[in-house]
């Protein structure tokens, strides 16, 4: 019976094409108010948005941990971690995995930031970033949102390149500050 209904479902999305089983609601708007959340990091702590309020938040979802694009978007945002800071800017991950595998990567590669587990997809699904088919199967996709001091989006980077990423964001929250 389950077999029937995922064939069914697959062949409903190859009738109709891959890009209408996007479940994401809307992203937030640069200027509007960043969306709240509420999530335990790889250690069990509990995050949410009102912490990082005075500061630069680099928010970035990506899809699964220790996959090779999000391995090299992790490290490069590590291998950069001192210059956010000089910038004032926290970075924290998020993806749709559990706070152990989020402990696991942190650990293997040495991540210095907050990791976010989002396993019911409500903060990712908050900011439209989930794709894919409805329920289990969907992931956060690579998006990143920079978000001001007040909390509001001051960008947004959709169809991310993990190479060269922490750099790009790196430059605009240096280029924001010195309009300021």
């Amino acid at each position: 019976m389950a077999i029937t209904k995922l064939l069914t479902t697959l062949a409903g999305v190859a009738l109709l094409g891959l890009s209408s089983v996007s479940t994401a609601a809307d992203a937030p708007q640069v200027g509007s108010a960043a969306p709240t959340f509420k999530l335990q990091d790889q250690n069990g702590q509990t995050h949410t948005l009102e912490e990082y309020k005075g500061k630069w938040l680099v928010l970035y979802f990506y899809p699964k941990d220790n996959t090779p694009g999000c391995t090299t978007q992790a490290c490069e945002f590590r291998d950069n971690i001192f210059a956010f800071r000089d910038a004032g800017a926290v970075i924290v991950g998020i993806s749709v995995d559990d706070a152990a595998s989020h402990k696991k990567f942190a650990e293997q590669h040495g991540l210095p930031f907050t990791l976010l587990a989002d396993s019911t997809k409500t903060t990712a699904s908050a900011y439209g970033v989930i794709r894919g088919l409805p329920g289990a199967l969907g992931v956060a996709q690579r998006e990143t949102f920079l978000i001001d001091p007040s909390g509001k989006i001051a960008k947004h980077y959709q169809s991310v390149n993990p190479k060269g990423h922490s750099e790009m964001v790196l430059a605009d929250i240096k280029a924001m500050q010195a309009k300021k």
